[in-house]
């Protein structure tokens, strides 16, 4: 997510929406959906030192997406007149704040929620979707059914012209259990992720949207002591991307014959960030934010576009 582990930095969806704004006003730039708590937690979708209008919105794929997103307590007149009184008083600390950019973070935060309560439960609510639409997601099946609704619902928000869509999918540290565990995991994404691409296909969106399917590792060839697992790799393992750009049906790198480190075409977190951002139109050297004395980037000092995939 934010290509290091020990200096808190800014996610990448972040330094996306930061990088290129948000194209619809009553939703955030960046949602990341039923997002999983290790390793990171909140760090993987915070905007750290980047205004907090830059942080991903956490939302859930069930029957309440965020959670308090409607005011039972208060019609939206009312609402909206305390929002507008506290806004005043935050506009006028702007002028003597020694931060101005994170209190207007949280300006723009406070309209965004309000404004959210109207678009985001129709906009959540894939009910509406035809009976085979949700057949295709494997939605109507135990199996594949939340990660469905996961890929429903990201389809959903790039219809909206939400910038940067995160899902996920956890239980994949195998260090045991392989065997029954790995089949289990495959079959819960393999129906929805396809039909996510084929959707985007159909619409003709799989043109401007940019899929990335990856971890933050893979497992080893060599089978733990327990002969049921496998150990952390970060050595050597798959990533896959399509639409943007991105030429289809064509492998880069390979590992050595055993999988147990690349040994060619290797590619960096810093290679893979540049990728994306230059696919979505974003130069990784020139895209920076002054902190702390400095300049920072999210591929740091190094990374280059894989212009070999393009």
């Amino acid at each position: 997510h934010t290509g290091a582990i020990n200096f808190v930095r800014p996610s990448i969806g972040s330094w996306v929406v930061y990088g290129l704004g948000t194209e619809n006003q009553d939703l955030p730039g960046f949602v990341t959906i039923n997002p999983d708590g290790n390793p990171g937690g909140g760090q993987n979708f915070g905007s750290a030192f980047l205004p907090a209008a830059y942080q991903g919105t956490r939302v859930s794929a069930g029957d309440a997406p965020i959670a308090h997103i409607r005011n039972r307590r208060r019609k939206p007149a009312a609402q909206r007149r305390h929002l507008d009184l506290l806004q005043s008083m935050n506009r006028d600390a702007l002028a003597s704040s020694l931060d101005p950019l994170e209190l207007e973070g949280i300006v723009e935060s406070y309209e965004l929620a309000f404004r959210m309560q109207t678009a985001v439960p129709e906009l959540m609510d894939i009910a509406q979707e035809p009976d085979a639409v949700r057949e295709r997601y494997g939605i109507n099946s135990p199996a594949t059914a939340s990660f469905g609704m996961q890929c429903l619902m990201a389809r959903r928000l790039a219809e909206a012209d939400v910038r940067f869509i995160e899902i996920s999918h956890r239980g994949w540290d195998q260090h045991n259990n392989l065997q029954t565990a790995l089949p289990r995991n495959c079959q819960a994404i393999d129906q929805p992720i396809a039909a996510l691409l084929q959707d985007l296909k159909d619409r003709d969106l799989l043109r401007d949207t940019l899929l990335v399917w990856t971890g933050e590792f893979g497992r080893t060839p060599q089978e733990q002591s327990n002969f049921n697992g496998r150990r952390h790799q970060n050595r050597g393992f798959t990533a896959w991307m399509a639409g943007a750009g991105v030429r289809g049906g064509m492998r880069y790198g390979a590992t050595d014959e055993i999988g147990a480190e690349a040994v060619e075409g290797k590619v960096h977190i810093h290679d893979l960030h540049a990728t994306i951002l230059h696919l979505l139109g974003l130069d990784h050297e020139r895209l920076t934010y002054r902190y702390s004395g400095r300049d920072f980037r999210l591929t740091n000092v190094e990374g280059r576009v894989v212009s070999e995939i393009l």
